[in-house]
């Protein structure tokens, strides 16, 4: 194997496949990733943790086809850190390959690529399109809800669901719940699981890949494929049922506000300064007359911020975990939300003004009634 190309090129394309780099494996080549070099001036690069794998394809000048496993940290860092001129790579006989630009030069030991995973065969016919920005922003309206915490299972992924009309998303931890909805016709109906944190990767992908406006998904029962340009993404689906999340959702409201978005952002971050870690960063609400009243403290002090409403219905103070608010006001970007509360115990909605794009269920958390 021997190539040379651009170098920022190949660190672009080097940090796009280390997405699918893990440092957790007891697989030592899982650790790496594979070059290959074809006759038609093509450098394929691929890493895979099993669960996630990526290829990126790019235009280099070949001398000699070949391919070879390199440690995915010491490569990416030593591409990174040379300057933006032509690099030369040349694989020797025992694996190792030596690396050239202008005055530089290292040597790195390789592996022989015939150990590493395959990226897998999905049947490419049937794909999906749809366009790069929606799903973006809809991964960055419901991944955030998913849980952390690998042992509880089916949780830690977003439900991908295809109806006929409409591509819905939602995600859940047991303290919050998101769900994104964009109209769309889809041939058939469907539902796919897919761990958040992979859903996140891919969302940094499409941000780095500016050029392709649209996305290919192909679906089998265990696997899903993105085509993103020259990027190919395979992952394994998570399998289970997921929770009936629709059945989750109140049907009843006793109190319903129209508040400025960024008004109540700015004034829960405010409040939350003072709100205690140890009392899940606690912040209470107090609705009554045409007043959202805002309230943290702790033992360096306490906090009261105001804002006008548009209320309809009874009074209430009801307290939150003043992140989980946070995190929606974050991701939507409507100047006017509404919120709908049924009791100081009860799930509060958050919605838009009008349709049903996103609803957003967020756990109160008890307060005291001093």
């Amino acid at each position: 194997m021997k190539f040379s190309c651009n170098q920022q090129t190949l660190s672009k394309a080097l940090n796009t496949v280390s997405k699918a780099v893990t440092s957790r494996t007891t697989i030592p080549i899982l650790k790496g990733i594979r070059l290959e070099v074809d006759d038609k001036n093509t450098l394929k690069l691929s890493a895979s943790d099993l669960d996630l794998s990526i290829e990126r394809k790019m235009e280099i000048a070949a001398e000699e086809t070949g391919s070879v496993v390199v440690s995915a940290k010491l490569f990416s860092d030593i591409i990174r850190k040379l300057p933006n001129e032509e690099i030369q790579i040349e694989e020797m006989e025992d694996n190792n390959i030596v690396i050239k630009c202008l005055a530089s030069e290292f040597t790195v030991v390789g592996q022989p690529a015939d150990e590493f995973p395959d990226i897998g065969e999905i049947k490419e016919e049937k794909q999906i399109l749809i366009d790069k920005d929606i799903l973006k922003d809809m991964i960055k309206k419901t991944s955030f809800a998913a849980s952390i915490d690998e042992s509880k299972g089916i949780i830690v992924g977003v439900l991908i669901e295809m109806e006929e009309d409409s591509l819905n998303m939602a995600a859940l931890d047991g303290f919050r719940m998101a769900i994104t909805r964009e109209a769309m016709i889809n041939e058939e109906k469907k539902k796919i699981i897919i761990s958040a944190r992979i859903l996140n990767e891919i969302n940094k992908i499409m941000i780095e890949n500016e050029e392709n406006k649209d996305i290919f998904i192909i679906l089998e029962d265990k696997k899903a494929l993105f085509l993103i340009g020259e990027t190919k993404i395979a992952l394994r689906l998570l399998e289970g049922e997921f929770i009936k999340y629709k059945e989750i959702l109140p049907k009843e409201k006793q109190c319903k506000v129209i508040i400025n978005r960024v008004d109540l952002l700015n004034s829960i971050e405010r409040a939350s300064l003072l709100a205690k870690e140890g009392k899940n960063n606690l912040i209470k609400m107090s609705i009554f007359r045409d007043k959202m009243i805002i309230r943290s403290r702790s033992e360096e002090g306490n906090v009261k911020e105001e804002i006008f409403v548009d209320k309809d219905g009874t009074d209430l103070d009801i307290g939150f975990n003043s992140k989980y608010i946070l995190d929606v006001l974050k991701v939507v970007n409507d100047e006017e939300i509404v919120m709908e509360f049924n009791t100081s115990v009860s799930p509060c909605m958050i919605k838009p003004m009008e349709g049903n794009a996103y609803e957003y269920l967020v756990l109160p958390v008890r307060i005291s009634s001093n």
